[in-house]
This record gives C-alpha cells, sequence and structure tokens, in this order.
C-alpha cells in the first residue's frame, strides 16, 4: 500500500453539518465527506484491490466509490483528520491476509479422558437406581 499515492487521490467535500452546535451548523459547513473512487486508483495491486472490494463490499457503492463522512466535531479539519484516519485503518483493515488454519486431531490423552469420564458418570448413575432382589 502506498499511503501518499492514496491521500492524494482522495477526495473531500464539506456540507452543512446536522446537530448539535446552534446557529454555527446553519452557517459553517464542518461536515466532512471523503470520496474514494476505487476502480481508478494506482496505491494498490490488483490482488489488494480485489481483497480491498471483496472485504468492502458492502461500504462500496456500484459505481466503486467508497465514501466516509464524519461530522463528530465542530471544526471542519478535525473532522477530515478524523474520517482520512477512519478510511486509513479500514484499508488497512481489509488488507490483512488471514492466516491459513492448519486442521490438527484431537489427542489420544483427551479421547481417553473423556471416555474415563463418561464411564465414572455412567457408573455414578447406576448407583443411584434402587438395588433389585
Amino acid at each position: 500500500m502506498k499511503t501518499d499515492i492514496l491521500l492524494s487521490e482522495l477526495s473531500y467535500k464539506a456540507i452543512r453539518s446536522s446537530g448539535a452546535g446552534g446557529q454555527n451548523v446553519n452557517k459553517v459547513a464542518s461536515k466532512v465527506v471523503l470520496i474514494f473512487d476505487a476502480a481508478t486508483t494506482q496505491a494498490f495491486s490488483e490482488e489488494e484491490l480485489a481483497r480491498i472490494q471483496t472485504k468492502l463490499a458492502k461500504k462500496i457503492s456500484s459505481e466503486n466509490l467508497l465514501i466516509l463522512t464524519c461530522d463528530e466535531d465542530r471544526s471542519q479539519r478535525k473532522n477530515k483528520q478524523i474520517v482520512t484516519k477512519r478510511f486509513l485503518e479500514l484499508i488497512e483493515k481489509a488488507l490483512v491476509v488471514p492466516k491459513k488454519r492448519v486442521a490438527t486431531q484431537v489427542p489420544k490423552a483427551v479421547n481417553e479422558k473423556r471416555m474415563k469420564q463418561k464411564k465414572s458418570m455412567a457408573e455414578i448413575k447406576q448407583n443411584r437406581k434402587k438395588p433389585d432382589f
């Protein structure tokens, strides 16, 4: 992943935010929308891009756009930093290759212990019955 190329490909849009802030909300565009075009990016190899598109399939639109928003802060600059950080974390998580699980067998001692325990429980339950004369 080439972070500098990736950051240069991002486009930001500032729009009016909703929620707390009083009159500030009505006159200041503090909500930041980050738009990333996954189809035209040069920051990833084809393999990485395929992995991103499968892992983030629910977040990527039909036009191959990944859109993230942030309106947590009253400052546009802070919202831009937050949404960029979120985007980079999202991409890093999507690029993680899961380790292959190696199938292992159940150890003999574990099976023997389980069978021994079953036998002892059966014996205890047999001893609870009334004797048959």
